[in-house]
Order: C-alpha cells, then sequence, then structure tokens
C-alpha cells in the first residue's frame, strides 16, 4: 500500500530575464513563465517519477543586441498536473485550483528585462515552493457494480439518505456520507455510481466514475455474495468474477488505483446459502490464479487487489455492520500513521548533514 499519493511539494522559478543595451537604450527579454496545466490522465505519482527533482525553472529572456533592441521572452514551462487540484503556498494557503481540462495557472511570473527602468539590468524571476493537492472527494470510496447494496449500506454505516431502489443504476452521481464513531471520530465515505463491465472504454458512466475512484484516499469494495448479472442480455457473475472484473475495470482506467489501500464488503449474507457461497469466495481469494480460468481471458486483470480486510455484512439485517465500521476505521489509521512516519523519516534526512545521510 502507500503509492498512491494526493498531494506533492514542488519548487517553481520564472525565467531570469535578459540583459538591456544601456548604449542603445535596448531592452532585455523577459522571463518565462512558470504554468500548471490541468490534463486527463495524469497523476501526481508520474509528477514525481518524472521529474524527481521536483525543480521547474523557465527559460531566461535574450538579452537585448544590436541586432535585436528588444529581447525575446524567455521559454515558459508548462507542468502538467492532474484535474482537481488545488495549489497552495508552502504555508498552506490555497492560491489556486485547477478542474477542467486545459485550465492554467501561472506558478511563478518571469522577471523584467534589463531596461531604463531597472538600470538596463534584468530582474530574478518570481521563485517559491508550492504544494498541489490532489481534492479527495472522501476518505473511502464504495465500488461496486449496480444493485451490489452500496447504497443501502452507506445508509447503515453514516447519516446519509441516498436513494436506494431494488434495480441498477440507482446512484448516478456521487453520494456522501459521514461515519459517526462514539468518540465523535469522523470518516467521510462516498458512494459512486454502479460500474459496469467496459467502464473503462467509456461505456454507462465510466470515466466520471473512476474519476471519482481517484479522489478517495481508500477503496471499498461492495460485492453481492450470490452474484451478479446486469440484464438478461449479459453474463451471469459469480462474487468471485465479479472481483475479477471490478479490478479489471480499475486496471484498465489507471493501474495505480490498484495501489490504493483495499477493503472488501461481501454484502446480502442473509441470503440462503450465503454461508457457503462465502467459504467457497474465501479459498478463490486465497488462490486466484488457481480460479481465474473461469473468466475469459481479457477479463483477466494483470495484478490481483490485496484486501486488507474482508468482512461479510448484511444491509437487511445489520448483520457486520459495526465490524466493518471498526476496520474502516482501522485501516484509515494506520495509513495515516504510515504517512506520518514517512513524513517524520524525510525531515529526519532534511536535517542531516550530508555526512551522516552517507554513512546510514
Amino acid at each position: 500500500y502507500g503509492n498512491f499519493i494526493d498531494n506533492l511539494r514542488l519548487y517553481v522559478r520564472g525565467g531570469t530575464g535578459g540583459m538591456g543595451y544601456p548604449r542603445l537604450g535596448g531592452e532585455g527579454g523577459r522571463g518565462g513563465d512558470v504554468w500548471f496545466v490541468a490534463q486527463e490522465r495524469t497523476t501526481l505519482k508520474s509528477i514525481r517519477e518524472r521529474y524527481p527533482h521536483k525543480r521547474f525553472v523557465a527559460g531566461t529572456g535574450a538579452n537585448s543586441s544590436v541586432r535585436a533592441l528588444k529581447g525575446g521572452k524567455g521559454k515558459d514551462c508548462e507542468v502538467h498536473v492532474p484535474l482537481g487540484i488545488s495549489v497552495l503556498s508552502d504555508d498552506g494557503k490555497q492560491i489556486g485550483e485547477l478542474n477542467t481540462a486545459g485550465e492554467r495557472f501561472l506558478a511563478a511570473r518571469g522577471g523584467l528585462g534589463g531596461s531604463l527602468a531597472t538600470n538596463f539590468v534584468p530582474c530574478k524571476g518570481q521563485r517559491r515552493i508550492v504544494r498541489l493537492d490532489l481534492k479527495l472527494i472522501a476518505d473511502v470510496g464504495l465500488v461496486g457494480f449496480p444493485n451490489a447494496g452500496k447504497s443501502s449500506l452507506l445508509s447503515k454505516i453514516s447519516h446519509a439518505k441516498p436513494a436506494i431502489a431494488s434495480y441498477a443504476f440507482t446512484t448516478v452521481q456521487p453520494e456522501l456520507g459521514k461515519i459517526m464513531y462514539a468518540d465523535y471520530k469522523q470518516i467521510s465515505v462516498a458512494d459512486l455510481p454502479g460500474l459496469i463491465e467496459g467502464a473503462h472504454a467509456n461505456r454507462g458512466m465510466g470515466h466520471k466514475f473512476l474519476k471519482h475512484v481517484e479522489r478517495t484516499k481508500q477503496l471499498l469494495l461492495v460485492v453481492d455474495i450470490s452474484g451478479f448479472q446486469l440484464s438478461i442480455k449479459t453474463r451471469f457473475r459469480t462474487a468471485f468474477e465479479t472481483i475479477l472484473l471490478l479490478t479489471k475495470e480499475l486496471e484498465l482506467y489507471k493501474e495505480e488505483l490498484l495501489t490504493k489501500p483495499a477493503l472488501l464488503a461481501i454484502n446480502k449474507m442473509d441470503l440462503p446459502c450465503a454461508k457457503d457461497s462465502l467459504n467457497e469466495l474465501e479459498k478463490q481469494l486465497q488462490n486466484p490464479q488457481d480460479f481465474v480460468h473461469l473468466l475469459e481471458e481479457e477479463m483477466i486483470p494483470a495484478n490481483t487487489l490485496e484486501f486488507k480486510d474482508i468482512i461479510p455484512v448484511s444491509t437487511y439485517t445489520g448483520e457486520g455492520i459495526e465490524e466493518l465500521k471498526a476496520r474502516i476505521r482501522k485501516s484509515i489509521y494506520e495509513e495515516a500513521e504510515q504517512e506520518n512516519e514517512e513524513y517524520r523519516k524525510k525531515k529526519l534526512l532534511l536535517l542531516q548533514t550530508p555526512e551522516e545521510q552517507v554513512t546510514r
């Protein structure tokens, strides 16, 4: 776990202006600017991997010369960032946000070129440290095929009142709820629109749904123990096949989603034969490679989701609901502790001298 990142600290610096030409009154070119540009299918993790130094500096303005008294502007530096980003100054103040593809934010302005006003000496560009924060809509996102019981589950564990019906696609936009604990701790949960096979290719509400998945810290897959069939035209899927198909859809849209911490809620445990079906499912999940042949080859995910916990529940009888709430809290707490530990280690490294770092 922990490969998914929802914030990133960057150093940005506008380009220095070009030299002026005092003898002829020539003006140097202005330094380039650093821009953040919102782009689909970009992640903070991909920025970190592509630019490990996390430094973005725009080009220097051209000097004034006899041939060109007015120097050209320095080259701008464009950094592609995900949608749904808040831009914060290093002290935590929000200075901008990017929500739609193509939206731009000026992160660092280039310096003025040398001119009469500056005694023909160029100015340095703006420099600062900024933080990109992915705006999370919830701590936990409920993921499942239509009619798995996600809306019922949300209403049981939180104070949300989502639309609930016995037909597929009741939820058409994220429904937010909060789990309230006895000590006043709150954890936000989003019931996301039901996925269908082929969601990654934008069938149904595919991409809209998967965009919301990106903006939750953890996943809670909700699966009907009795299996799932979208319509008479589609194949019936067992609970095990459903889990693999959900994994495949997440993987095809963005592999990084599989690195998020995940829990699995097996719903409708009040149904006849549910206990036997659960025993069979647990065996299949222990050794998924022995059972993947049950699916068509193109439906088999390259990687399987590792669940931190598997919790049988019934939204009808209330079985397992309190246990699920406790497991969600435990998982959120463990991840926060891990993040704090990593942050503490980084801080310690920054405080050490280079010699101390080498000896570690």
